[in-house]
């Protein structure tokens, strides 16, 4: 999907997904029509335009599956971050919650491991697990608002803090923000220490352990970590995030509110990946690289001679080399071959291979490719 740099600021707003402290990160303006305006900005997320563009022009359909490559933008005040950011996202909109679930994590897992990205670390939360613990508590709207904040903020301590007169909920708090689980069996031991909870909480327990021992039995590593997740507001259901060094890659997970928030109907899950800091683990490597570096010289830049370098550099690219052409005085370093073109002995070239100190003069280009082809 390629969807507009511009889009409306009231679908961002609309769906929660536009926290008091990110509305100062985006880029925005009025949009002036005439006698009137609408304010827009500048994409802060790639889910939300896909979001939309689903709505409407593909509704009708049961299940799309849906992915973009694109630009996204955020104010940062430091200046030592890029404004403009790139993503490359998945959104899965519609299907059965447990397998497009299952789908999308382990499409995620299987991109990173082609990247060759394997010190990637994969943390798994549950968003309708969390807001289900929070209503759990039986605090007041105000109170749960402000647990609800220090949650997004990652202030995990403020569950345990809160007040309950539930002493099989305060058993059941502690180890399940403590765990650090890497199978569905932790969250069946932690399950079994409230066995009175509410229909909510049991509801998310048992999706949450549906969908781990779905990944036991397809040999996904993962870590069950449920403070690990902020800004869970914008989920419902599963959620997670890939980490390497501690540094985020990227995350998705589901939220069904999503959909329905901007007008139409449908369950959605998917995830994104940084492109600049997945970008920076990989290596900048070509496997000909070292061997393929030509330098063609021009002994100097008469209409012949740069007529039979240009040539030649055509032919060589065209074979997947990399060729530089030189009309300078000086050489510059770092090739492996060098090819001297002068117009003392017209179709004569001299050909070097400066990491074997060999010298050959041959008479066309056809050679050159006999003798590049045979000393690689």
């Amino acid at each position: 999907m390629r969807t507009p740099t511009l889009e409306y600021l009231h679908l961002f707003t609309a769906t929660g997904r536009l926290t008091p402290s990110k509305l100062n990160k985006i880029y925005s303006f009025l949009d002036w029509d005439g006698w009137s305006g609408e304010r827009v900005v500048l994409r802060p997320d790639g889910t939300i335009p896909v979001a939309r563009l689903y709505i409407n022009n593909l509704s009708e359909r049961e299940i799309a599956k849906l992915f973009y490559v694109t630009n996204i933008f955020a104010f940062e005040e430091t200046g030592r971050e890029n404004r403009e950011r790139w993503q490359c996202g998945v959104e899965f909109l519609g299907g059965v919650e447990l397998a497009s679930d299952v789908e999308i994590i382990s499409m995620v897992k299987e991109i990173v491991c082609k990247l060759g990205l394997d010190n990637i670390r994969l943390q798994l939360s549950h968003a309708g697990l969390m807001k289900a613990l929070i209503r759990e508590l039986g605090l007041s709207s105000v109170e749960e608002a402000k647990v609800t904040d220090r949650i997004l903020d990652g202030d995990w301590q403020v569950l345990l803090e809160a007040k309950t007169a539930k002493p099989e909920l305060n058993r059941f708090l502690s180890p399940l923000l403590n765990l650090k689980g890497k199978s569905s069996d932790f969250l069946q031991n932690i399950k079994a220490l409230c066995p009175h909870a509410s229909s909510d909480l049991k509801s998310s327990m048992e999706d949450f352990i549906n969908i781990t021992t779905l990944l036991d039995n397809l040999d996904c590593n993962y870590e069950i970590d449920i403070t690990a997740i902020r800004g869970f507001e914008y989920y419902t259901g599963v959620c997670f995030q890939l980490l390497v060094d501690g540094k985020k890659m990227g995350g998705g997970g589901r939220y069904d509110n999503l959909i329905p928030l901007m007008g139409g109907n449908a369950p959605a899950c998917g995830f994104a990946l940084y492109v600049d800091p997945v970008m920076e683990l990989l290596p900048l490597e070509n496997k000909k690289s070292d061997e393929s570096k030509i330098l063609i010289k021009g002994e100097e830049p008469t209409p012949e001679i740069a007529k039979t370098c240009f040539k030649l550099a055509q032919s060589l690219r065209e074979r997947k080399y990399i060729v530089e052409i030189n009309f300078s005085e000086q050489t510059p370093g770092g090739q492996h071959w060098i090819i001297s073109i002068s117009g003392s002995e017209p179709g004569q070239f001299d050909v070097t291979d400066c990491k074997r100190q060999q010298h050959w003069k041959v008479a066309s280009a056809t050679e050159i490719f006999n003798i590049l082809a045979e000393q690689n």
